[in-house]
């Protein structure tokens, strides 16, 4: 079987489901924090490049769910300022086996790469192993928060 170095976001419900899966498939991993790690355009971009832009992001996260970024209208060097800027922003995980990157976890795409074998089946839950384990909260449909596009934007500052 494979050795894969797997990014996640410690205590990630979504990521302890992935990695329980790859490891039933009888692969190693070298699990990294994917919030600490230094990412610079060289190192990211390998996980990245092969999907389309808003593919990137993880779209639970905050800023994602309050309007303040729509990854659908960031280009490509935008996103990757974001993605660098705020790495909870990246989806997850990120996986590395030898030379090759994989970004999130589309069970079929997975399987194809490295191989999950029979352990989809004796997992609870394994069908859909993509994301977080909860349901993501859905931003306030009262916020005043004004959605910032094309560009990875704070949250505006209060009004005077």
């Amino acid at each position: 079987m494979s050795h894969i170095v797997f990014y996640e976001k410690p205590g990630c419900g979504g990521n302890a489901r992935q990695k329980a899966a790859l490891r039933a498939a009888g692969h190693t991993l070298d699990v990294r924090d994917l919030l600490r790690t230094p990412w610079t355009p060289d190192t990211l971009l390998p996980f990245l490049q092969a999907q389309p832009v808003p593919a990137w992001f993880n779209r639970a996260a905050p800023r994602i769910r309050q309007g303040l970024i729509d990854p659908d209208t960031l280009s490509a060097e935008a996103a990757l300022a974001c993605l660098l800027d705020d790495p909870l922003l990246i989806r997850r995980p990120l996986m590395q086996c030898g030379t090759r990157h994989h970004l999130g976890f589309e069970t079929e795409a997975v399987h194809a790469w490295v191989g999950l074998g029979a352990s989809l089946t004796a997992l609870p839950g394994s069908t859909a192993l993509e994301g977080c384990a909860h349901s993501p909260a859905r931003a306030d449909s009262a916020s005043t928060s004004i959605p910032m596009t094309g560009r990875c934007a704070s949250p505006p500052p209060p009004s005077a």
